[in-house]
């Protein structure tokens, strides 16, 4: 049954954690987040650091080299990383996941013989997928069957022992840094949906393929970019087994780890955390702002948003783990995760406005981390899909509607 309880282990490893990202992360943030160069930000002596604590392979199974972190502690680390800059913890829990569903879940034994090794050895080894492209139209529409000729624009096309790889890939988080790329193409029949759309793994030094790095307003410390593949030669033996849709469809199907909301939770908490000791420090008319009253709500109400926001990321972490309990009636039939993704970027972009209005005009400086934590808030709104996409989604569950699988 589902209980709030964290193990000592948990405690412990927040506790080293929130010591490390306050340490070595919190005092460079801001000035690496200021450099115009976008290579000048890359923060590798920190993320070199963090290697020594396992955080890049933290989510892996012991079994595969990794530290075997369940949800529940990915979620508490992630939170904790980004409460001091969640660019650094954006890079480092993507590797650090999609190393799990990679090497544990996707690779074959042969593709884990290749890769394997290297991961493990190379600290600057990182890891993507590449899904969004831009102007494509999967299909997606409210109680309505997908909709065929819908699909994705980069195309996998066979010739002989390769495939041929055509398209466009944007907004992909680690995709300038990353020695590994997991590209989503459209290789079947373009029925709608994720019909047709097939897996295969690229390495970034590929003929054919150009990586271009975006420059972000927001969590600009975590490298982002575009691909572009012009007849991209990738052999066979890089294309992730068709056998995986049940895998795919729960990771996708709003009730896997819900990681970028407990990433999106800790901008909400440093915003908090910051406004707090801000209106103990401030003082007008002859006392600290914290005693006035107005004050003293609108932190309140932080407090009980940001507090609502993690119940409901652990409560979907757990569920992730155990998704038994959705089968058994411990938890309703619901997408956990989605809803922790409409709620948290809610809050959190909330939480850091209210937290500007205690800054006063402070807020806008730009030797003031608070301008930063609203221009993070912010790019976590729209992140992966539209909030009201992801109600129509949700509103498909409690409808009864179940979208049919190609």
């Amino acid at each position: 049954m589902y209980a709030l309880q964290l193990t000592s282990e948990q405690i412990e490893m927040r506790r080293t954690i929130r010591l490390f990202a306050e340490k070595e992360i919190k005092p460079i943030a801001l000035a690496l987040d200021r450099e115009d160069e976008i290579n000048k930000r890359y923060p590798w002596h920190v993320l070199s650091k963090a290697e020594k604590l396992g955080l890049r392979i933290f989510s892996l199974s012991e079994a595969n080299g990794g530290c075997g972190a369940d949800a529940l502690t990915d979620c508490i680390v992630a939170e904790e990383l980004a409460t001091a800059d969640v660019g650094i913890a954006a890079t480092l829990n993507q590797t650090s996941d999609l190393s799990r569903l990679f090497f544990d879940h996707y690779m074959n034994d042969e593709q884990r013989r290749r890769f394997l090794p290297s991961f493990l050895a190379d600290e600057r080894f990182h890891l993507a997928i590449a899904g969004h492209e831009p102007d494509s139209d999967l299909g997606w529409v409210y109680r309505r069957p997908n909709i065929e000729g819908t699909g994705y624009r980069t195309t996998a096309v066979k010739d002989g022992g390769d495939w041929i790889i055509n398209g466009t890939k944007n907004f992909i988080t680690n995709a300038p840094i990353a020695k590994l790329i997991l590209v989503q193409v459209q290789a079947g029949p373009k029925l709608g949906g994720m019909s047709g759309v097939r897996m295969i793994f690229v390495e970034p030094n590929t003929p054919g393929l150009t990586i271009y790095e975006h420059d972000k307003v927001g969590y600009r410390l975590s490298p982002n970019g575009a691909l572009i593949f012009e007849n991209c030669r990738v052999p066979d033996t890089n294309m992730v087994s068709e056998n995986l849709a049940p895998l795919v469809q729960h990771m996708t199907g709003g009730r896997a780890r819900p990681r970028f909301q407990a990433l999106n939770l800790g901008i909400g908490r440093a915003a908090y955390e910051a406004a707090l000791e801000y209106a103990g420090m401030r003082v007008q008319g002859g006392s600290p702002i914290i005693e006035h009253q107005a004050v003293g709500m609108r932190l309140a109400d932080m407090v009980i948003a940001l507090e609502q926001a993690r119940s409901l990321v652990w409560r979907a972490a757990w569920a992730a783990d155990n998704p038994q309990a959705y089968q058994d009636g411990t938890l309703p039939d619901l997408p956990l995760q989605l809803i922790a993704k409409v709620a948290t970027s809610e809050i959190v972009f909330r939480v850091a406005t209210d937290a500007a209005q205690i800054f006063g005009g402070m807020s806008v400086m730009r030797e003031v981390q608070m301008q930063k934590y609203i221009r993070d808030a912010l790019a976590f709104v729209n992140s992966g899909q539209p909030n009201d996409v992801a109600r129509l989604q949700i509103a498909e569950y409690f409808s009864g509607y179940r979208r049919p699988k190609h």
